[in-house]
């Protein structure tokens, strides 16, 4: 797990490049390395966090042993072992899944990232063609951002913090922003939160010759699925889905640095825990368990944890968050969000992270992934028997009643730029389209932008063993029946949980994973609420923001008439990411 850079064109500085490495330290702390070609056409920067052969053997920027192809890396192919020995003859001079990647280009070309189990982004820069090849994984666990000048030179890093480092203008992005306050979506296209800065979709690779940028897709999961269901019986779904299962979790514990997980008291983390429980030679069964709390009797899990953990010998770290640190850390998880950041959750996950960092532990799993894959979210219930592209292109919230944004608090010119999703309706029945939504647009691409900038934040490693393309795959091609029963979602996957975990949570209900968010930002945290909605307000009068509609949606809230706190988050963040621009420029 890293952070990479890279600079390619004419007309650009060696300082730049050592800028944007700088800015990246948090990702990668161990070692830092800079190559730039021989021509001055290309320059590649990295930020190591040793996780795979430690040794100087695995620092980046690598090459082949020819010095024609150098790599900036960030992520983990988890079958690098397997390729290795498709691969034999190479002669390699590292056990790092970085130099497979290498080779494999070298064998197959684009063709090698179907062959890549992972996670990852990276930059090849090959010297014969002076040209650049960059690919980001099929879900986009691992980021990568862009910016060309207007004379063809091309800036990619990790955080769009770096190409700021290099020059680029920090500047809003009206329509980004618009999109966000009126829908409540982001992290669903190219586009940023920031002007002159675009994302690479997951997905996606990218190639850069002499000032001549293309950008197109390199997997689908939709095409990868088909539009068949899967005609077998549920004992050989089962069968094959939990081989798959206990092979991705693994694959995701290769790692010469240590391994934790993180669980709350829900089906996937119980789940998780037994898979990790059950690997070969007890390899899983004594690593630390990781858990957040909020101090509040009515979203605590660790009844759920200590029953989960019960006859285990797992460590337990408990992270707690209190309504005193949140303005700071608010402010400092803000500084590397690039864009909105998750409230409440988000910051007591960090803490979570910077406990497992504090303990040594480099290396953590979870279980993101599993509602997506099985309709484990309550609004898919009904789209069971529907066709066509269902309900629900907007942004949901689990467990609410209200609505979860306030389009009327903005300015009539301003929300008129908003653009609401509108992707392909990929199957014919509406579970798999929502399914498919919120696997690509809609749900997992935001979580996962926060995961990383959270656990990067601390210098660790997040891996989710439940985002292996393949185990998606096989669930999407399940029929409705197999994934909801009598309302209740996840139904294949409870049957196979309650082999490896305790029945009473393998019954329980889906719980949505809550702070007392709405409670704290009524209470102990309202006059720091006010104060950053009031700094929004203030920068947006007249441009982007309804001071009044605001100021009486405010008041509401504070009343206790609507169940849920989103848009209250929302505006926090605006005035959050006011701060945070300032900051950076004093």
């Amino acid at each position: 797990m890293c952070g990479i850079a890279g600079v390619f064109g004419e007309g650009w500085a060696g300082t730049e490049l050592v800028a944007m490495v700088l800015s990246q330290e948090h990702r990668g702390p161990d070692t830092r390395g800079v190559y730039v070609s021989p021509r001055g056409a290309a320059g590649l920067g990295h930020n190591r966090l040793s996780i795979l052969d430690l040794s100087e053997a695995g620092r980046q920027p690598m090459s082949n042993a020819a010095g024609t192809l150098w790599i900036v890396f960030n992520g983990e192919v988890y079958n690098y072992r397997e390729l290795t020995g498709e691969l034999a003859g190479y002669g390699f001079r590292s056990q790092t899944d970085t130099e497979v990647v290498l080779a494999a280009w070298e064998r197959w070309g684009e063709g090698c990232l179907d062959r890549l189990i992972g996670m990852f982004a990276f930059l090849l820069w090959d010297e014969r063609e002076q040209r650049l090849f960059a690919a980001r994984d099929r879900f986009g666990v691992k980021p990568l951002y862009y910016h060309q000048r207007p004379n063809g030179t091309l800036l990619a890093a990790s955080e769009m913090r770096a190409l700021y480092a290099a020059g680029v203008e920090e500047e809003a992005n009206a329509r980004a922003w618009s999109t966000y306050l009126t829908y409540g979506l982001h992290d669903h296209s190219a586009e940023t939160f920031s002007r002159g800065v675009t994302a690479l979709p997951p997905g996606h690779l990218m190639t850069w010759q002499a000032g001549r940028l293309r950008v197109r897709r390199w997997y689908d999961l939709a095409e990868h699925v088909g539009p068949e269901f899967d005609g077998r019986s549920a004992e050989v779904v089962e069968e094959e889905y939990s081989a798959l299962l206990r092979e991705s979790v693994a694959l995701r514990f290769r790692s010469d640095v240590p391994v934790g997980i993180n669980i709350s008291g829900g089906l996937d983390s119980s789940l998780l825990l037994g898979l990790v429980d059950g690997m070969e030679h007890g390899a899983g069964s004594e690593v630390t368990a990781f858990t957040y709390v909020t101090g509040d009797a009515r979203y605590d899990e660790t009844p759920w944890v200590e029953q989960m953990l019960g006859q285990t010998r797992h460590r337990w770290v408990v992270s707690r968050l209190q309504p005193r640190e949140v303005p700071e850390l608010a402010a400092a998880v803000q500084s590397s969000a690039d864009g909105p950041f998750g409230g409440l959750p988000t910051l007591a996950y960090a803490g979570l992270f910077q406990q497992a960092r504090a303990r040594g532990v480099v290396v953590l799993l979870d279980g993101q992934g599993m509602d997506e894959q099985w309709a484990g979210y309550d609004y898919y219930a009904g789209l069971v028997n529907e066709s066509g592209a269902g309900a629900g292109r907007e942004a949901m919230l689990q467990g609410t009643r209200t609505r979860a944004t306030r389009p009327e608090c903005l300015l009539p010119e301003f929300r008129a730029l908003a653009e609401p999703l509108e992707p392909r309706t990929a199957f014919a029945d509406a579970l798999r389209n929502r399914q498919y939504l919120d696997a690509c647009y809609a749900k997992l691409p935001r979580a996962l932008r926060f995961n990383d900038r959270i656990s990067m934040r601390y210098s660790t490693e997040l891996r989710e063993p439940f985002l292996d393309h393949r185990l998606f795959e096989l669930a999407l091609r399940q029929p409705g029946d197999r994934k909801v029963r009598g309302g209740t979602g996840k139904w294949m996957l409870r049957q196979m949980a309650g082999r490896v975990a305790p029945r009473g949570i393998v019954e329980a209900p889906k719980r949505p994973v809550q702070t007392p968010q709405r409670e704290w930002l009524a209470g102990p945290l309202r006059r720091w609420a006010r104060d950053c909605i009031e700094m929004a307000v203030e920068e947006y009068r007249g441009e982007w923001l309804d001071a009044g509609a605001v100021t009486q949606a405010w008041r509401e809230f504070q009343r206790g008439e609507p169940d849920n706190s989103f848009y209250i988050w929302q505006w926090i963040n605006l005035g959050l990411a006011i701060q945070n621009r300032v900051a950076r420029t004093v």
